[in-house]
């Protein structure tokens, strides 16, 4: 998975809202079949989201596009990825999962669709949502089920799926999840991922407290935040942007390091500060996120 800081839903049906996903700067768009699409419409929005990644894959290539699937417990899931497991997406979000036997059965059908549709095998990728009890106890074997499984989605919001499955009373601060927020980002890291998705944020009148809530998830070591608004977009592009100062912080340190190599020294003083080589692998990671995310805006 490249680097994402902002992952936008936009509801499956809702065509033209794609493109004001793309205006408002989301690293990536999620077009979804699930929640937001009523029910006697699921048929007519897959098509309509295959349409979608066609014209979006041409307009702004460098935009991600995944697709929110309905659950594998609805049976429908074979048919949303006979639509939509084509060119021009990058992956899906498999809602409501249960363990790591659902990240197998997903796999299986998306093995099955990617190669009836022509599209290369292993192409499609998952960014797994987190949305029950089960998904979070067992987040660990999840990621390491299949090849496919990008990162994981830590899904924490409001009265929703997760806060009925874990039974935890939603507060802005945030500690009645914060050890599964931590435990989903040590699941990615452990994995071999880089790239762990946090959200999101559902009151849209308290923007400083989306700022907030951006802020403390990068850093608990979280890299992006999935939104449902526009307005949370450059919330998250800047938060998880590595700042011009940070990078010549970095850079500095970098640069001081490499001085006392040639010097013979293994390890300097820099800002104060005791530097060896972990501390420069760090400084090299960020510079890296940034020469990445910096053309994006």
């Amino acid at each position: 998975m490249k680097p994402t800081r902002s992952m936008l839903f936009v509801p499956g049906h809702k065509q033209a809202w794609a493109k004001k996903a793309v205006a408002a700067g989301a690293d990536a768009v999620i077009l979804d079949l699930e929640d937001s699409v009523p029910e006697d419409m699921k048929a007519e929005t897959r098509h309509m989201v295959a349409e979608t990644i066609g014209e979006l894959a041409k307009s702004d290539p460098e935009v991600g596009v995944y697709v929110r699937l309905n659950a594998l417990e609805t049976g429908m899931m074979g048919d949303d990825l006979e639509a939509v497991a084509i060119n021009g997406c990058n992956g899906f979000l498999p809602p409501k999962t249960y363990g790591a036997r659902d990240v197998v059965q997903a796999e299986a059908l998306v093995d099955h669709y990617e190669r009836r549709n022509g599209v290369e095998a292993g192409t499609l990728e998952f960014v797994l949502s987190l949305e029950t009890a089960q998904a979070y106890a067992d987040c660990e074997n999840m990621i390491k089920a299949s090849p496919r499984c990008a990162t994981l989605f830590a899904g924490t919001a409001r009265d929703a799926d997760v806060s009925r499955s874990i039974g935890f009373e939603f507060t802005p601060d945030g500690f009645e999840t914060l050890y599964m927020r931590s435990r989903a980002v040590l699941a990615v890291r452990a994995a071999g991922r880089d790239f762990p998705i946090v959200g999101l944020w559902q009151d849209l009148k308290d923007i400083d407290g989306a700022w907030k809530f951006a802020r403390d998830n990068k850093t608990l070591g979280f890299r992006g935040l999935v939104a449902i608004h526009p307005s949370h977009v450059a919330i998250a592009n800047e938060v998880f942007m590595p700042t011009e100062q940070e990078v010549a912080f970095y850079q500095g340190m970098i640069d001081a390091f490499d001085a006392g190599v040639e010097r013979g020294d293994a390890a300097v003083a820099y800002e104060g500060m005791h530097i060896d080589l972990a501390h420069v692998k760090t400084a090299r990671e960020v510079i890296g996120m940034y020469e990445q995310l910096k053309g994006r805006g």
